[in-house]
């Protein structure tokens, strides 16, 4: 097979050197063809994202295109192979596949089961193909990786459930309304983590935005950038009602919002839902406003606990899907070592069919006032027995081309048989 991988990722190095060895954008293109000149290497692709660096080749020899690829590697990015090493890890052949197989279908993701990878891994393999630097074996692998991350989403819950606090505010807004197309959402708070939450809830169909921050200028420039409404610090509760959803996130030193004033949005709301994330430390929002009908409040400590209840859900998802990969990965494995059956099986059929017509040629010439139907006779005759002497060795080769001992039947069938060494 000769696959090999060589990278690193949030697993193996930190920020630092990821961003160190990270080839941007634009530099893709001409790393390709550096990294294809190699003599060690006959196929690439380059995959580089903020969380891994990796390259895929088809080498044709694994140790020497395993050092090359480092050397290739570090010399890039102008740093010594010794700075780089340990971060690196090296993968081959069937482990190889299995690497990529799982990266493809974000089982080796710092969140596993986000999937961005694949869409990056698209976009890695197109441009490889680009720039004419893959062939049968990184064509033929990567468009199977596609199709086992298709499955694993698909037969598996590995994406279904929020792993950030953002996410899982969404999931439980589309639990509470349903359809969030109509809804309004009033920002407590211009903070990181107010923006992220707001920014989830609008890719999911909220089209209405107030902003409401201590510093009026910062909360013109959020909502300009949601195309939603600033309004006055002061003017919070009076406007509260207006909203389906408020996410709050001050830094006041006690709750900005109590019970009365919920009670007295939810009248003038005439009883419409309303869904409350408080994300402050310490808290914005009185927490006796739960029980109040028709409002629903959730805290830090509420969202987090739905993450982690939704990672062990993923966790036991990735558990399927590994047990899934594992089988493809075999079968992958065993439809290539037939791949590598092939040349030899045709060479055998080329050598023997050579024989038969130079023999049966020298036959017709010596017989005399030879019939076109007997001519028939006498060749079917011949090529019957050379199928028959073929079948067994072609059959040993088939029926061996899964096993760890391919390679010794492949070289004995050629030196039985003086066929030429492969390419």
């Amino acid at each position: 097979m000769n696959l090999i991988v060589v990278g690193l990722s949030h697993k193996t190095a930190p920020v630092e050197m990821r961003e160190k060895l990270a080839f941007r954008p634009n530099q893709i293109e001409g790393a390709l063809k550096q990294l294809n000149s190699l003599s060690a290497v006959a196929e690439c692709l380059i995959l580089s994202t903020c969380n891994r660096v990796e390259i895929y080749a088809k080498s044709r020899d694994g140790v020497s295109a395993d050092k090359a690829i480092r050397n290739f590697i570090a010399d890039y990015h102008q740093l010594t192979v010794e700075q780089i090493d340990s971060a690196l890890y090296t993968h081959f052949d069937q482990q190889a596949v299995g690497h990529l197989f799982k990266v493809a279908a974000s089982l080796d993701s710092m969140v596993v089961g986000e999937p961005q990878i694949l869409g990056q891994l698209k976009d890695a393999y197109q441009t490889a193909k680009d720039c004419s630097t893959t062939g049968l074996l990184l064509n033929s692998l990567l468009s199977k990786a596609f199709g086992v991350a298709k499955r694993v989403r698909t037969e598996t819950g590995i994406g279904q459930s929020a792993v950030s606090i953002s996410f899982a505010a969404v999931e439980l807004a589309k639990k509470i309304f349903g359809n969030l197309q109509d809804k309004a959402v009033l920002i407590i708070g211009a903070g990181e983590m107010s923006e992220l939450v707001a920014q989830h809830l609008i890719t999911n169909g909220v089209q209405n935005i107030f902003v409401a921050n201590r510093t009026y200028e910062r909360a013109v420039e959020m909502a300009d950038k949601f195309k939603g409404e600033a309004i006055k610090y002061d003017r919070i509760l009076d406007q509260m009602y207006r909203a389906d959803i408020i996410i709050s996130s001050t830094g006041a030193p006690h709750t900005i919002i109590h019970h009365d004033d919920v009670a007295g949005a939810i009248q003038k709301r005439k009883h419409r839902p309303m869904f409350l994330i408080d994300i402050a430390v310490p808290r914005d929002i009185e927490a006796s406003i739960n029980q109040i009908d028709s409002v629903y409040l959730y805290d830090i400590d509420d969202l987090q606990s739905v993450v982690e209840a939704n990672i062990k859900e993923r966790r036991r998802e990735a558990k399927l899907a590994e047990e899934m990969i594992s089988r493809e990965v075999t079968q992958f494995c065993v439809w290539l070592k037939r791949l590598d059956v092939a040349p030899t099986i045709v060479a055998l059929k080329n050598a023997c069919e050579a024989i038969r017509l130079k023999e049966l040629n020298k036959a017709l010439k010596k017989l005399k006032d030879v019939s076109e139907s007997e001519r028939k006779i006498i060749e079917a005759m011949t090529q019957g027995i050379i199928n028959k002497i073929l079948h067994k060795p072609i059959t040993c080769l088939k029926c061996n081309s899964a096993s760890n001992d391919l390679q010794i039947y492949i070289d004995t069938t050629r030196q039985l048989f003086g066929l030429k060494d492969k390419d």
